[in-house]
């Protein structure tokens, strides 16, 4: 958390904090340095930077030199003006803050983290009057880390609140470390009790008090390249990885946050447009009066559940990153004994050859090695960039639970939103595959030793490894009325090559499996199955060394109801489609077929047709047929449909030209005509508005069947599917024979 805690400019751990535009934080001596005055003529520029408060007189405990060299006066400042070019300083210059308490300053040119500051020199007293038409100056401020320029106005760095919250924290963070500090003992001393640690050898893990450093640890030597670090802070010390205190509440004695405009309210609501907190007096007469403003108490809640459930993905990607990082260094181990294993094998088969075999061994020992070394280096690339990551990420989550104990509404709101957006980045910074390993621990080698001993001079590794087993991508399997889509792939740092895939499909019965597919693909669709069924589908690979283990099974299931339209590339080619091949005309006085896209073998299955025009009295019909069927005469006319014709009437039941069952009832504008497809009985029943026309149409139908129709010119038909069988039937009209 300490990363989270030091300012971008010097460096140290931050004093005063104040919050820029752009949400980030800055030391308050630090935002002097890097404020920047640009002229815009030749003027001496009015007094801008004002800040209340007076001046730290040191750094702060544990602020290190930067915060120093970040704050203090640059000696050369005016020596690189020079004498001629003091009235140019002058130009660039801010006002003295000696009556703001800071007393005068001239900032540095280079901050410690590299931004450039201009050298500026408060302007000499009795300085001329700008000339007339001069035009004014502006000050600004550049964000040191994502380089912002925020203007300041008149108020100059009183104008950025100071974030209370994180100076809290800074202050709790100081006090725990230097209890842990005082806390922590040297290892080696010889002294009763020992003295405290001065510093840890993160190498050497080892803590040394400063004799003992000196005497054990020099600085020289094979000790020169260690890293010495300040003594780790003690787990139940106060900001040391324990509760750390908290602070106190908002009711435990903390004076309660005035307004920046009006000194003497407190804040009491949260202007939504401006994301800051605002008193009573900013809404009677401020620029919030016409702001959309909500209760202070209830946007803490809201953001801080924003925060707290952004927090929760980040720990859940920080404790797979844990176990990642687990599986990786047992994978370092894995490889080391993998390779062991492979070298000893090697070794065993080349001693037993003959000497010019000796020579090809060194050979493929660089090769094994060279191997195992790349693997290694992945694998520690991998666990550095990992640790990296979940440092930050440990360090970031300590923070905002530190936040988080906070119970003051107005400094928590003021960096929430920031910090919101910093976790959730942070946790799309784990993408998907980042916590899988880049390699395997196995060593696909292996030697052949059974050539002749002229062959020994092209001995070399060569793949004898069955394929492994494919995997599943459930993610992009589905199905689609009675058609399924499989998809799957090789599982990753597989080396063994792959000549092809084979699927494998049961009849949705729990009957035998079947091969359905052979090929290189790793895509699959499978038409004409069973609506309403279950299917299990495996797959395995193959090669010239034969064929590989099974994938798991996946269970698929098709579609209860059939969604289909009318399909284009079958009809006739005076039928005309529109409505998404929804609605079907025709350009002919004479009969004109059209299929649906949907094939029915099993099953029950119902869909309506809507009668959208009715000119003429013409006879269309309704039905279902082969996918052979004549197109260009009635439906029903030959041995491949069966169907139900129908004028303004009566209808009449049609197949192999025959007609039966004349039965009173007809069509017209609006009329809507039901087909019921029954395959567990094989028979198919018409309906119209809804009351069944006549006796079941036709007994004893078998095989696979398609929606069909019929029409000429004089009839506009749109089909609706996906619909239910009907539950209840009416009574049917009697047939007149």
């Amino acid at each position: 958390m300490e990363e989270e805690l030091k300012c971008p400019v010097c460096g140290s751990l931050f004093r005063e904090p104040i919050i820029l535009p752009c949400s980030h934080n800055v030391c308050l001596p630090c935002a002097r340095t890097i404020a920047v005055q640009t002229p815009e003529s030749e003027q001496h520029l009015p007094p801008l930077l004002h800040s209340r408060g007076p001046a730290p007189p040191a750094a702060a405990p544990g602020a290190g030199p930067g915060a120093a060299a970040g704050s203090a006066a640059c000696l050369d400042s005016e020596s690189a003006a020079g004498g001629g070019g003091g009235d140019h300083a002058d130009k660039l210059s801010l006002h003295s803050e000696t009556d703001s308490g800071y007393g005068s300053y001239t900032p540095s040119l280079k901050s410690p983290n590299g931004v450039r500051v201009l050298p500026l020199v408060p302007a000499p007293p009795g300085a001329a009057a700008a000339p007339r038409g001069a035009g004014p100056a502006s000050s600004s401020l550049t964000c040191p880390q994502c380089h912002r320029s925020a203007s300041l106005d008149q108020r100059g760095l009183r104008g950025f609140q100071r974030n209370r919250l994180l100076e809290a924290i800074v202050q709790r963070y100081q006090q725990g470390r230097a209890a842990a500090a005082a806390a922590a003992k040297c290892q080696l001393c010889d002294r009763s009790p020992p003295e405290p640690a001065a510093v840890l050898c993160e190498q050497c893990e080892v803590l040394y008090c400063a004799a003992c450093q000196l005497r054990c640890h020099p600085a020289r030597g094979p000790f020169a390249k260690h890293r010495l670090a300040p003594p780790p802070a003690h787990p139940g010390a106060p900001g040391g990885g324990g509760d750390g205190g908290g602070g106190k509440g908002a009711g435990g004695g903390r004076k309660l946050p005035t307004c920046a405009e009006h000194d003497l309210e407190n804040y009491s609501m949260y202007c939504v447009s401006c994301r800051s907190p605002v008193c009573y007096q900013c809404l009677e007469e401020g620029k919030h009066s016409k702001h959309d403003v909500k209760a202070l108490g209830a946007m803490w809640k809201q953001h801080k559940a924003q925060l707290s459930q952004a927090l929760n993905g980040v720990s859940d990607k920080a404790k797979e990153a844990k176990e990642f990082l687990v599986q990786l260094k047992n994978l370092l181990q894995q490889i080391q004994e993998n390779g062991l294993d492979y070298e000893a094998c090697l070794v065993a088969q080349c001693d037993a050859l003959v000497d010019a075999l000796t020579r090809q061994k060194a050979k493929l020992l660089t090769k094994v090695t060279k191997e195992r070394e790349h693997k290694l280096k992945i694998v520690w690339d991998q666990i550095n960039h990992c640790t990296l990551k979940l440092h930050q990420s440990t360090g970031l989550m300590e923070y905002c639970l530190e936040v988080i104990k906070e119970n003051d509404p107005s400094g928590f709101l003021q960096i929430s939103d920031a910090l919101i957006k910093r976790v959730q980045v942070s946790q799309e910074q784990w993408v998907k595959g980042a916590l899988e390993p880049k390699v395997s621990a196995e060593f696909d080698l292996t030697l052949d030793s059974e050539p002749l001993l002229q062959s020994i001079h092209q001995l070399d590794f060569i793949q004898m490894k069955l394929p492994p087993v494919p995997l599943l991508q459930l993610e992009k399997c589905c199905t689609r009325n009675n058609s399924v889509t499989l998809a799957w792939r090789m599982p990753p740092l597989s080396h063994n090559p792959v000549e092809g895939y084979i699927l494998e499909l049961d009849d949705g019965d729990g009957g035998q499996f079947r091969e359905v597919y052979v090929g290189k693909e790793t895509l699959c669709t499978i038409d004409g199955l069973h609506f309403n069924s279950t299917y299990n589908a495996r797959v395995k690979a193959f090669n010239s060394s034969g064929i590989g283990p099974y994938s798991k099974t996946v269970i698929l299931q098709t579609s209860d109801v059939a969604w289909f339209t009318f399909d284009p590339s079958s009809a006739h080619r005076d039928i005309v489609l529109s409505n998404d091949n929804q609605t079907a005309t025709c350009n002919s006085y004479d009969d004109r077929v059209v299929l649906g896209t949907a094939a029915f073998s099993k099953g029950v299955h119902y869909w309506e047709l809507h009668v959208d025009r009715y000119d003429n009295h013409p006879d269309p019909a309704f039905g279902i047929a082969r996918i052979n069927v004549v197109k260009d005469t009635m439906l029903g006319k030959d041995d491949k449909a069966w169907a139900m014709y129908v004028d303004n009437n009566r209808s009449w039941f049609m197949h192999c030209n025959s007609h039966t069952n004349r039965t009173e009832g007809g069509v017209s504008k609006g009329t809507t005509v039901g087909v019921l497809l029954d395959l567990n009985k094989h028979n198919l029943t018409f309906y119209i508005n809804g009351q069944q026309q006549g006796p079941p149409a036709f007994e004893n139908i078998e095989g696979v069947f398609m929606p069909a129709l019929s029409l000429n010119r004089n009839v506009q038909v749109t089909l609706h599917t996906g619909l239910e069988v009907p539950q209840s039937v009416k009574q049917p009209k009697l047939p007149n024979n």
